[in-house]
């Protein structure tokens, strides 16, 4: 596996194992990672993470934790336990949210004596555009300065790296020191956006800064998972590794 498909979250959007399984069967030896989300780990729990596990690869489980601190805390132990290796919370918690999360990850991890799983942040969803997060969300920001000043704020607080449209990556790459970058809401030049707004395609997410790449839709919903993941790599041929 190459450094461009480590850089490849295959986002398994799906209410079913069977669907799921069916995705990973095809693409897990060329892609460095699945996302499991609320949909799917709702429905059929970590016996979804158990496969993934079974045939090699890494599980980053989206759930957007966002509670009081001690229950996102205990939320993050339970989540450590399924071998999660990234784990996301929304930083619009607080600071005390987003420490607690990251100290419950690294003491089950140590307890289970395992590497913790990265703790990443959830900024401005993707969904969201700049009028609706001052009309409806009353945030009275650009969705670039709130990025940053989250981004800075979780970072503070411990954590690993962030979740932000990919429109935001050359921001967070220039003004702070991120391990992880993760977009979703990435788009080929040959796939729909769907319900995504600020989008933009794997080589561009890349050359802004992204360390990591969600793709879900125009992968899962391919008539050939596997050559749309060969395509999104095709494209990322040439680039600097970061």
């Amino acid at each position: 596996m190459n450094g461009n498909s480590e850089k490849l979250i295959v986002a398994l959007d799906f209410d079913n194992f069977s669907d799921a399984a069916a995705v990973v069967e095809q693409v897990h030896d060329v892609v460095g990672m699945f996302k499991v989300g609320m949909e799917l780990f709702y429905s059929e729990g970590s016996k979804v993470l158990d496969f993934i596990h079974q045939k090699g690869s890494k599980v980053f489980l989206d759930l957007k934790l966002h509670d009081i601190p001690n229950t996102v805390a205990k939320a993050v132990r339970v989540l450590t336990r399924c071998g999660a290796a990234i784990i996301d919370v929304h930083i619009s918690g607080g600071k005390e949210m987003v420490k607690k999360a990251v100290e419950a990850a690294k003491e089950e991890a140590y307890r289970l004596n395992i590497d913790p799983p990265f703790v990443v942040g959830v900024t401005v969803l993707t969904s969201l555009t700049e009028e609706m997060l001052r009309s409806e969300v009353g945030i009275n920001e650009t969705p670039e300065e709130t990025v940053l000043r989250w981004t800075k704020m979780g970072l503070e607080s411990g954590l690993d790296g962030v979740v932000a449209s990919a429109k935001e990556a050359s921001a967070i790459t220039r003004e702070c020191s991120c391990g992880l970058i993760i977009t979703p809401g990435i788009r080929p030049a040959w796939a729909a956006e769907n319900d995504q707004k600020r989008v933009l395609t794997p080589r561009e997410a890349v050359e802004a800064g992204a360390t990591h790449l969600v793709v879900g839709r125009p992968i899962t919903q391919s008539s050939d998972p596997r050559s749309a993941v060969l395509r999104i790599l095709e494209e990322l041929e040439g680039l600097t590794e970061k």
